[in-house]
């Protein structure tokens, strides 16, 4: 064992860690803190100091349940219409058969604003007075834009590196998207909007919204991309007040979209369709969250020489799909008769072959 301590080597620090040693172990002990909780080479009177101005702090701060007694509950708004989860996308006039949630639970918070949640909307307790809303609306947009500030407007918002932008997806235009475009409203004059999937079907449906609920003008619309103006006399200060939905509800049980036999056709006649839907050519080949402006068009189209049409929806996915196929059916119209493995198969249904019928006479 003394041999091996003996034919250890020295070790040779470098000259500087050996300067800090030495400086350090020079060091007066009456500078280091005498409270062990204190870091090394802090003074104990700073550190009381900070304690005495964070105490102060909390005193002056109000606490989580001061707020609640000096917040007004329940809010109420003065929008004259219905407050829905989404405007563009649900039908008021459909009727729900049944909820996967209590109605009584408001997706507003419990107590915090002055309506009822009835399940599907909270509607507007008071009664609705359209022509004032409509007179303020002309006031805050003003005097109509010309050719040249509508074209500097649209040159400066259009572009898709702009800032000012909200994407629009497959519910629409939702009801809190309505206090985000107010909030854009702050800083500038118009916002750049983006929409993709279902509801590019119908645009027109989702620029009549976004006017109505946000009290904007659409200045540009180019297939999937609009612009909206706030108005001339806009006031961010005097903005509406818009409540905010804690969470998103979830959505009611409605009817069979389709039903086992068509109307207007026998059972084997309807699984004939089927069949022969399945069995024809696409029309279409839909992209998950794509641009569905033509689509409308090119059924309508199909419909003049076929009488069963098929869209290709795979990888869209089965809520998308069923989505498409109401859409369509209001638009077109037609009747969807199958949705099966992503595939949507569409008749043109008998009062297209009644109207055929009567011109071809």
């Amino acid at each position: 064992m003394q041999r091996l301590f003996t034919q250890r080597r020295p070790i040779h620090l470098p000259r500087i860690l050996t300067q800090e040693l030495l400086s350090l172990s020079y060091c007066p002990t009456h500078s280091l803190s005498v409270d062990s909780d204190d870091p090394p080479f802090s003074w104990i009177t700073e550190h009381s100091e900070l304690i005495k101005k964070n105490k102060k702090k909390r005193e002056k701060e109000p606490t989580n349940s001061q707020n609640r007694k000096t917040q007004n509950l329940p809010v109420n708004s003065d929008l004259p219409f219905d407050f829905r989860y989404s405007y563009s996308e649900s039908d008021p006039s459909v009727k729900p058969i049944g909820f996967r949630e209590p109605p009584k639970f408001s997706p507003f918070g419990p107590g915090r604003l002055n309506r009822k949640w009835t399940g599907t909307c909270a509607p507007a307790e008071e009664e609705v007075v359209w022509e004032r809303w409509l007179e303020e609306r002309e006031r805050v947009l003003g005097e109509p834009l010309s050719g040249e500030e509508v074209a500097e407007l649209v040159e400066k918002y259009r572009h898709s590196d702009c800032d000012r932008q909200i994407n629009i997806g497959k519910d629409g235009v939702t009801h809190n998207m309505l206090d985000d475009i107010h909030n854009h409203w702050k800083r500038a004059e118009a916002v750049r909007m983006k929409c993709l999937g279902v509801p590019t079907l119908d645009m027109d449906n989702v620029c009549f919204h976004l006017e109505e609920k946000s009290g904007g003008k659409v200045i540009y619309c180019h297939i999937n991309v609009l612009l909206l103006y706030r108005g001339r006399n806009y006031d961010p200060k005097n903005r509406p007040f818009i409540p905010l939905m804690l969470w998103k509800p979830r959505a009611p049980i409605y009817r069979k979209l389709v039903e086992n036999v068509a109307v207007g056709l026998t059972f084997e006649e309807t699984k004939e369709m089927r069949n022969r839907g399945l069995n024809s050519p696409a029309l279409m080949k839909l992209s998950r969250n794509g641009v569905y402006v033509n689509v409308m068009r090119r059924v309508r189209d199909a419909f003049e020489t076929e009488e069963v049409v098929r869209l290709d929806c795979t990888h869209v996915g089965t809520s998308d799909c069923k989505r498409i196929g109401v859409k369509l059916r209001d638009l077109v119209p037609c009747v969807p008769i199958l949705f099966k493995d992503e595939q949507i198969i569409l008749w043109r249904g008998k009062t297209a072959q009644n109207h055929e019928s009567n011109s071809a006479n």
